[in-house]
């Protein structure tokens, strides 16, 4: 048996793991299931490798022993506010829950976080005062607002 990756990420679900990684392969450009090993267990397979956007991952449904939590988490970086948009809408719809500064829940219990290129640049500036007032908008943000991010950076400095 050929192996695509020595190295993979494995999320442990109790169940449902084959939805999860259906739903995942579906919202993210350049992914596909690659094994699925239903162990006996043929509704709900014990084991998915697959690949999300060219990362290697794995779902491990293997029963309630150990919980999903925010601890881990998936970081997707986006290209613009439109793959943004449409990724964070993905992950909510359907019992997901949204949370502050990119950060998201699915309806499977895997957090997420939604990250536009252009935030990290932006932390990343040289200038402190473009880098606090980007994070401050950061921290009032659920989903993130590129626009609203831009705006923040080029704000006059108070005076005072």
């Amino acid at each position: 048996m050929e192996h695509s990756s020595k190295v993979r990420t494995c999320l442990w679900f109790a169940e449902r793991g084959i939805d999860a990684a259906k739903a995942y392969v579906e919202i993210v450009p350049d992914s596909r299931i690659e094994v699925v090993r239903d162990n006996g267990q043929p509704d709900d397979p014990m084991v998915v490798e697959f690949m999300l956007a060219g990362a290697p991952m794995m779902i491990l449904t293997a029963g309630p022993h150990y919980k999903l939590t925010p601890a881990a988490s998936i970081s997707v970086l986006t290209e613009d506010q439109e793959e943004t948009d449409r990724l964070w809408s993905a992950l909510v719809e359907n019992g997901g829950e949204a949370g502050q500064c990119g950060w998201v829940k699915d309806r499977f219990g895997v957090s997420w976080q939604i990250v536009p290129k252009r935030m990290p640049d932006l932390l990343a500036s040289p200038d402190a005062g473009v880098v606090q007032r980007v994070s401050g908008a950061m921290m009032q943000m659920g989903k993130i607002d590129i626009a609203a991010l831009d705006a923040a950076a080029e704000q006059e400095p108070a005076h005072g």
